[in-house]
């Protein structure tokens, strides 16, 4: 054989090394789970890679005694031309900075893409290389058992959504990326933290009486629900919508509470986390507002909207906020 012809022969084989380098440490790099959701988002090659990448014990041992069968072939020929020594030196090198640092530190950049168009080398590899790399395979699996995959934790996907922020190729806008912040800080934080006390909720018992005067005084505060506690603060009856007053004329009579109807609604503890919170207002048919207990009496009230602005991390602010602000 020709040294010119050994050179290229050793040049295609120091190319398919690199390949086959490459290709170990990015399909290593591809997480199942994450392969799984880009595949479900219609990614190609995601979906070619799925089942290599879950049976990845097979083709990595394909795609390893390719290279190691390749790496041997260079130092083979290479030895034909040059001692032992020199031979072993310069495959050594070439093996080391063209099929191991440079290709894998290239491959790691773009594991997805390059994988996925070469998903046809490695079924070609597994079909060669199946005497061997099949029984590995089982062995492994015998040894190692399946491959875990963990859930991200709730800081981890905080530290996730937060890395968005300043990224100027996220998709998400600054909007959601607070809302999701927000609705992912819900169970770390209690109903007290966003609670109106009860020394600032404008509320009734059930000895009130609706006069013109009092109606005045609820048109002043500007409150579309009353609760109606008993004097003692330790029972919670309903809340009265104003709404529900629109065609009570009370130019004629006074009206007493025990004559409007109360819509029910709950009572909860102060300390309670705000996603259980959310799933009580979602879920119960109840009031969109809710009272607050502490050691068995009530301490303040909360409403969907102090959740909703919790979770956007905004105030939300209705007409007549606008009106007291102006006021």
């Amino acid at each position: 054989m020709s040294l010119l012809l050994s050179l290229i022969i050793v040049a295609v084989l120091v190319f398919l090394s690199a390949i086959y380098s490459g290709l170990n440490v990015a399909l290593l790099s591809l997480n199942i789970p994450d392969l799984e959701r880009k595949a479900k988002l219609g990614n190609a090659y995601a979906k070619k890679l799925l089942p290599l990448r879950r049976n990845s014990n097979l083709t990595i041992a394909s795609i390893i005694i390719a290279n190691v069968a390749t790496i041997s072939a260079v130092s083979l020929i290479l030895e034909r031309h040059l001692n032992g020594f020199l031979a072993g030196l310069i495959s050594t090198l070439l093996i080391v900075i063209f099929s191991e640092v440079l290709p894998q530190a290239f491959f790691i950049r773009r594991s997805l893409d390059l994988s996925g168009k070469l998903v046809p080398l490695m079924k070609v590899l597994i079909f060669i290389t199946y005497p061997i790399s099949k029984p590995l395979d089982i062995l492994l699996d015998r040894l190692l058992g399946n491959e875990n995959h963990y859930l991200m934790s709730r800081n981890e996907l905080g530290i996730l959504i937060a890395e968005h922020t300043d990224s100027k190729s996220s998709e998400l806008d600054s909007d959601e990326i607070e809302i999701m912040m927000g609705a992912l800080r819900l169970s770390e934080k209690q109903v007290k933290s966003i609670m109106t006390p009860i020394d600032k909720t404008y509320w009734f018992t059930q000895d009130t009486k609706l006069t013109p005067d009092k109606i005045d005084e609820m048109k002043a505060n500007s409150y579309s629900r009353i609760p109606v506690f008993n004097s003692k603060l330790t029972n919670f009856y309903g809340v009265i919508l104003m709404k529900d007053l629109v065609d009570v004329d009370f130019d004629e009579e006074t009206v007493e509470i025990d004559d409007i109807y109360l819509h029910p609604s709950q009572t909860v503890g102060s300390l309670m986390a705000l996603d259980t919170l959310f799933r009580k207002f979602i879920l119960g048919d109840y009031s969109h507002m809710i009272a607050v207990e502490k050691n068995d009496k009530i301490v303040g009230v909360v409403t969907i909207e102090d959740l909703l602005e919790e979770i956007l991390q905004h105030e939300i602010v209705d007409e007549t906020d606008k009106l007291k602000q102006r006021l």
